[in-house]
């Protein structure tokens, strides 16, 4: 369990818990995916990954999530993922809590994922239930298991509540795995009518839930706070622009956090429909963080029209990413 007292770095990252609850931290703010680096040749691109980390943690993000989707985990080999765990936890030296994403379908393999992510130095795991394809998925109680199985592990669990997984995570699962796995007490929800489910989960377990987050690229960020979210899962992007929606929310100003969600919501539905992880990438090649904005096959190219696009809406906000490397 991760105490305000146990680690100092921590305690600009969130504030105390329910008090009924001493030991809960709260988890709070903007914590975006960041991208994987690659050169041309789509080898690994180690230098470029660590100036991502950089980059993420110049834009003011309270924390960093690696080896997620929108890293492109699903592009990299079991060698690839300890080679990046390895250089990017010792690259970032607790400036940010870093969470490592470590899910797979088979429960060994996560459990020791998560036991290898503890041992390097990661502050918190993110995972999946369990899946494989469209037609291969665990069940509640094999999903339940697999997550308990990991709480033994000792570091604190973030669940990723996807449509890409195809688990149907209904309230009251959630509700008794956070009730009853002590570790698990991060919740990225992102499904179809997050708000409403952050709602129901808060509703039941309100005291065992340290870090109710969103995620979709803060796409619902206005309804999602206003539900209960304390913290975001957005790409890399643009998570300067979008944290002051959360400042000011958190703040009780309103006309203020709207405003400012107004004003990032174009580029933001841009990247989710037309962009996803590869806009980070996009715009961190434009703005000089990295040298290639490649992804491996069988991952298309951006199409042009999309990245000029991207690049439009971007401009006028002035981020961080457009600038880093200029």
């Amino acid at each position: 369990m991760i105490l305000p007292s146990d680690n100092a770095r921590f305690e600009n990252y969130g504030r105390p818990g329910n008090p009924r609850h001493h030991a809960i931290m709260e988890y709070s703010g903007i914590w975006p995916v960041a991208p994987t680096a690659f050169h041309d040749d789509g080898t690994l691109d180690l230098d470029g990954s660590a100036r991502v980390l950089d980059c993420v943690i110049d834009q003011g993000s309270d924390g960093i999530c690696i080896l997620a989707n929108y890293s492109e985990q699903f592009l990299l080999s079991d060698d690839e993922r300890l080679l990046l765990t390895k250089s990017l936890l010792s690259h970032v030296g607790g400036r940010v809590p870093v969470i490592v994403t470590i899910s797979h379908f088979a429960t060994d393999i996560v459990t020791a994922r998560a036991q290898q992510a503890r041992d390097l130095g990661a502050d918190i795991v993110m995972m999946m239930p369990p899946y494989h394809g469209a037609t291969l998925k665990g069940s509640a109680e094999q999903t339940y298991e697999q997550f308990a199985r990991v709480g033994d592990i000792g570091i604190p669990i973030m669940l990723q509540d996807a449509p890409l997984s195809g688990v149907d995570l209904p309230v009251p699962l959630l509700v008794r795995m956070a009730r009853d796995i002590e570790m698990l007490k991060l919740f990225k929800i992102e499904s179809i009518g997050t708000a409403s489910k952050l709602r129901g989960l808060l509703a039941e377990a309100a005291d065992h839930v340290a870090g109710p987050f969103d995620g979709e690229e803060g796409i619902t960020l206005m309804a999602d706070l206003d539900a209960g979210a304390t913290g975001t899962m957005t790409s890399a992007t643009i998570p300067d622009q979008i944290k002051p929606v959360l400042t000011h929310h958190r703040a009780g100003d309103r006309p203020s956090a709207l405003a400012a969600y107004h004003r990032v919501l174009p580029a933001i539905n841009h990247e989710n429909r037309h962009c996803q992880f590869r806009a980070a990438k996009a715009a961190m090649k434009e703005g000089g963080v990295i040298r290639s904005d490649y992804s491996r096959h069988p991952i298309p190219t951006l199409p042009f029209w999309a990245r000029e696009q991207l690049l439009e809406l971007l401009r006028p906000l002035d981020p961080v990413v457009l600038r880093w490397g200029q």
